[in-house]
């Protein structure tokens, strides 16, 4: 049985950071950040908070500009942000080494912030990670695709457009319909997860958050990100996702990523942890195992050896 999943209020540059934990009475292996993607909160972990809280010390946090965390104007949203209000909280709230889990633009930041803790992050999980690679930032070749990046840029600037597109990005079936699209089985795309995302739309602070996407910095690179990482990783991919072309873009991560990645390939879509929850925490736990029966292998007097998750590049 899982423990109870409490919130626990939190502040960043002042900011308040909703958050949510749950710890059993014996957890086990090193604590878990979960952290949402674009548009989404805590609640997007429903399926997995409680599964992996049956055995982890597990936090899930709202990155600011998003859910139920502040949305305040004027803040430079953007990696530096949340890769920074990652970090402090791991150390402010944590206080031990830490699996960070991400997905989409949170992967982005849980790479990141994996990559400044340190000895502080036991382990980056990266599901349909966001972000560029340097040789993607090249600028457009020819005066037709500087001239088409520069019209469209100048017209997603434009207060109106970017209003009437806000409006119709928040309507429940908008929401419905894009969920749709990156779902392969649409079984959870139910009414609590449209409202889930819904929600926190209508936010005084919403529609300015929404805004500076339009002039968010790209970040630094994954491949720089994956050079500065010094704990394991684990890649797990929806591999059917078509906002991030995955089974292209996994090339890309294979070819940048750190030899002991180890990575799990799964019938889903972009929220891979949401479509198919089960085999996600399935995975996982089976890979957090792996890192303690390393790590107790390594720590004289050894106790009994616990098989690890395969250290080298393997699709499960």
């Amino acid at each position: 049985m899982s423990a109870a999943i409490r919130v626990e209020p939190w502040q960043h540059l002042g900011h308040a950071v909703h958050a949510v934990t749950a710890t059993p009475e014996h957890p086990q292996g090193p604590a878990l950040l979960l952290v949402h993607g674009f548009g989404a909160s805590t609640d997007h972990w429903r399926h997995n908070l409680p599964v992996l809280a049956g055995r982890h010390e597990v936090h899930a946090i709202d990155l600011l500009g998003f859910g139920r965390s502040a949305k305040p104007a004027g803040l430079g949203y953007g990696g530096a942000l949340w890769r920074d209000q990652l970090a402090a909280y791991v150390a402010e709230r944590i206080g031990r080494p830490t699996v960070l889990m991400g997905n989409s633009l949170g992967g982005f930041a849980s790479l990141a912030a994996g990559a400044a803790l340190g000895h502080q992050a036991a382990g980056v999980v990266l599901l349909n990670a966001a972000g560029p690679f340097s040789d993607e930032q090249a600028p457009p070749q020819g005066w037709g695709a500087i001239a088409r990046q520069t019209i469209g840029a100048a017209l997603l600037r434009s207060p109106v457009l970017q209003r009437l597109l806000f409006e119709n990005l928040r309507r429940p079936a908008t929401i419905r319909r894009t969920l749709n699209q990156v779902y392969v089985d649409r079984t959870n795309v139910d009414e609590e997860l449209v409202e889930a995302i819904r929600r926190p739309s209508l936010d005084p602070g919403a529609f300015g958050v929404f805004r500076t996407v339009f002039d968010i910095p790209r970040g630094q690179p994954l491949d720089e990100l994956f050079a500065q990482l010094t704990c394991p990783l684990l890649l797990l991919w929806g591999i059917c996702d078509p906002w991030i072309n995955a089974a292209g873009r996994r090339a890309a991560f294979q070819r940048h990523a750190p030899a002991a990645t180890t990575e799990v390939v799964l019938e889903a879509g972009h929220c891979p942890h949401d479509e198919v929850p089960e085999q996600v925490n399935a995975a996982l736990l089976a890979w957090l195992a792996g890192l303690s029966g390393a790590r107790a292998e390594a720590e004289p007097p050894a106790a009994a050896p616990v098989p690890a998750v395969a250290s080298d590049r393997t699709a499960a």
